[in-house]
C-alpha cells in the first residue's frame, strides 16, 4: 500500500502543469456514453444513483459494489457470466461514476454500509447475495455486520478492514498532489496508478484507463474523491468480523500492492464461516484480472449454500 501511495503522489506530480491543464480543458465526458439499457438512475434516500439490473426477475439477487474511484462496469465479466442464474445487481456508489456526489456527504465507511441497505429497500429487496471489492468490499462485510437478517451470503474481492497508512481511527487528509490527482484525473497519471492496481501491466490498456478516467471526471466526482478519504477510517474490525452470520467467501490476490495478503488470512480467520482463496499473478481487482477463475469459484461457493 505504500509504494501504492508513492506511485499516487508520483502521478499526481506529473499530472501538473500542461496535463492538468489539458485534462481540465477537455471537460468531463458525456453520461450517455456510459449509459446502458439495463440502466436506471434512481432516487435513494436523497441520492441520484445509477443502479444496473441485469437477469431473471424472479432469481436470486446479487449486490455488487465497486472499489474507490471505479464503477459498476468493474463487474462487466461477473455480470455476464451470473445474469443467466442470479439477478444482478451493482451501481455506482455515492459520489462515484455517474452517481455522482452525494449532497449529503455520506461517505463514510459506516455511511456507505448504510446505504446498501437504502439501495436495497428502493429496489424492494429484502434479502441478497452481497458482494463487493475494495472500498465496496468494506460496505459489503460492514453491512453484513449490521443487518445479519438481510446478507443470504458474502463475497469479498480484497475488501477494505485493516489499518493501513496510518489511517485507523481517525482519518488522514490526502496530500496536495494526490487531491489534485483525484480531481483532475488525466489519463497519463493515471496509467501510473493502475499498475499498481493490477497484477500484469497489460491489463492496463487505454481502453480501461479512459473509462476509469472518464467516470473520475464526471462533475463533482473528484471533490467528492477528496472528502471520501477525509472522512475514511479502519478502526479495528475484528469485534465486527466476528459478528458477520453470513457464509462468507473472500477472494485476494497473491500479488496485491493495495492490501496485502494477509489481511485477507486475518479476515477469514476473524468470521465465523469464511474461506480465502488466493490467486497467483493476481493483483487488487482479482474480478477483473482473473473473471474465469474467479466466476468458478463463486458459482461453486453459492450452490453450497443452496437448499438441496
Amino acid at each position: 500500500m505504500k509504494r501504492l501511495i508513492v506511485l499516487l503522489l508520483v502521478a499526481a506530480v506529473a499530472a501538473a502543469g500542461f496535463l492538468v491543464w489539458k485534462a481540465l480543458r477537455a471537460g468531463p465526458p458525456a453520461a450517455e456514453a456510459y449509459l446502458a439499457a439495463d440502466d436506471r438512475m434512481l432516487e435513494v434516500a436523497g441520492a441520484r444513483v445509477r443502479v444496473r439490473i441485469e437477469g431473471p426477475a424472479d432469481a436470486p439477487p446479487i449486490v455488487l459494489m465497486h472499489g474507490f474511484v471505479y464503477s459498476l462496469e468493474s463487474w462487466d465479466a461477473w455480470a455476464a457470466a451470473l445474469k443467466a442464474d442470479y439477478r444482478v445487481i451493482r451501481f455506482d456508489l455515492l459520489g462515484h461514476g455517474l452517481s455522482g456526489p452525494d449532497p449529503e456527504r455520506r461517505y463514510s465507511p459506516d455511511e456507505r454500509a448504510r446505504f446498501v441497505g437504502d439501495v436495497m429497500d428502493a429496489l424492494g429487496i429484502e434479502r441478497a447475495i452481497v458482494g463487493g471489492n475494495s472500498l465496496g468490499g468494506l460496505a459489503a462485510w460492514r453491512f453484513a455486520a449490521f443487518n445479519p437478517d438481510r446478507v443470504v451470503a458474502l463475497v469479498l474481492v480484497a475488501p477494505g478492514a485493516y489499518p493501513i497508512n496510518g489511517v485507523a481511527d481517525s482519518p488522514l487528509p490526502p496530500p496536495p498532489p494526490m487531491a489534485l490527482f483525484l480531481r483532475t484525473a488525466s489519463e497519463p497519471a493515471l496509467a501510473v496508478a493502475m499498475k499498481n492496481i493490477y497484477g500484469d501491466d497489460s491489463l492496463v490498456t487505454a481502453e480501461r484507463v479512459k473509462r476509469v478516467g472518464d467516470m473520475m471526471r464526471q462533475p463533482g466526482n473528484g471533490e467528492a474523491f477528496v472528502e471520501s478519504i477525509e472522512e475514511f477510517t479502519l478502526p479495528d474490525p475484528e469485534p465486527l468480523l466476528r459478528s458477520i452470520a453470513a457464509p462468507t467467501l473472500i477472494l485476494w490476490g497473491a500479488e496485491d500492492a493495495v492490501l496485502p495478503v494477509e489481511h485477507g488470512r486475518r479476515m477469514a480467520a476473524a468470521i465465523p464461516d469464511a474461506n480465502l482463496i488466493v490467486y497467483d499473478g493476481v493483483g487488487h481487482v482479482a474480478h477483473e484480472e482473473a473473471p474465469a477463475e474467479t466466476i468458478a469459484d463463486v458459482r461453486a461457493f453459492l450452490a453450497a449454500q443452496s437448499p438441496a
